[in-house]
């Protein structure tokens, strides 16, 4: 485990706050987390960058319950890659990611309440390039959901050109969501495998083709995630996105979800990047941003120890 050591900081703002005249970012004032910090691979989370408080007029539709198979999560496989354990004693990980999706929560809550942004239950997971943590944020915030008594997640992998969801929760393939945009006499919710994991269910993302951004944009597409959706009062719905400067889908995404959490990845993610990515996720009314890899907590904090994890 790496070593944490306490260091004076005498300001005692965010890192993000820090940096924002450096990226130009203007943010309305926000409730502010403090900064998460583990044993790598780690990540931050950080106050919202954009919020907007739209009522949603979006039509309500009975609540759709998913009854597929129940498959078994790899946990071992989970443990070797340094994702949340579902069942095992309280880690540092945990502990952070437990503030990640409070947050998250919350902006889905006043959407379901009509004071908040339109379809707040659908959170997009991305980031400006491969490599930076997404596919493993988006994993373990769905584990940390699941964990919730009254919430259910549906985590969706939208990365059509290189899928990943399934091979790192150790589940079987099958059509998905790519399927269902494509098909549609195909029903969507029989494509969502179950899991033994209580509240946690996965879309995979189903067949390739060069037309995925063509079939996000067509009318069908909002048909599909409002049959996911269905306005369930327990449900959220993560999205793993592909990288935002290598595939265009991304974007698509932003614009027909309510919520984006954008991965930056400390000492890897360029200024440049990060602008030109959030320049093309601006559809999505609600952007957060996360900050992942970071060496050190300003404040010394060491999450989990309470619990009796790291010593």
């Amino acid at each position: 485990m790496t070593e944490h050591t306490r260091i004076a900081v005498p300001e005692e703002r965010s890192l993000l706050e820090r940096a924002a005249p450096r990226f130009e970012f203007a943010a309305p004032p926000v409730p502010r987390l403090p900064e998460a910090t583990v044993a790598q691979p780690r990540a931050t989370v950080v106050a919202p960058m954009v919020a907007a408080l739209t009522a949603s007029e979006a039509p309500r539709m009975a609540p759709l319950s998913f009854s597929g198979e129940r498959h078994p999560i790899d946990r071992a496989r989970l443990r070797v890659a340094g994702f949340i354990v579902p069942g095992e004693p309280v880690t540092a990980l945990l502990e952070e990611f437990r503030l990640v999706k409070r947050q998250l929560m919350l902006t889905a809550a006043e959407s379901r309440a009509g004071i908040g942004v339109p379809h707040g239950e659908r959170i997009l997971i991305a980031s400006a390039h491969p490599g930076e943590g997404k596919t493993w944020v988006a994993v373990n915030l769905a584990l940390a959901i699941a964990a919730e008594k009254d919430n259910e997640v549906l985590l969706v992998d939208a990365d059509f050109a290189k899928p990943s969801v399934l091979s790192t929760l150790g589940l079987p393939g099958g059509p998905g969501l790519m399927d269902a945009l494509a098909d549609p006499a195909l029903a969507v919710e029989d494509c969502v495998l179950g899991t033994d994991v209580p509240g946690l269910y996965v879309l995979p993302a189903g067949q390739t083709t060069h037309s995925d951004t063509e079939f996000l944009a067509a009318a069908h597409a909002a048909r599909v995630l409002e049959r996911l959706s269905a306005q369930s009062p327990s449900r959220l719905i993560i999205f793993d996105s592909p990288p935002v400067l290598a595939a265009s889908p991304a974007a698509e995404l932003a614009s027909i979800v309510g919520q984006t959490l954008v991965v930056v990845r400390a000492e890897s993610t360029g200024e440049a990047a990060l602008k030109d990515a959030l320049s093309l996720l601006s559809g999505c009314e609600d952007i957060k941003l996360l900050l992942n890899g970071v060496q050190f907590s300003p404040t010394g904090r060491r999450f989990g120890s309470y619990y009796g994890y790291g010593g």
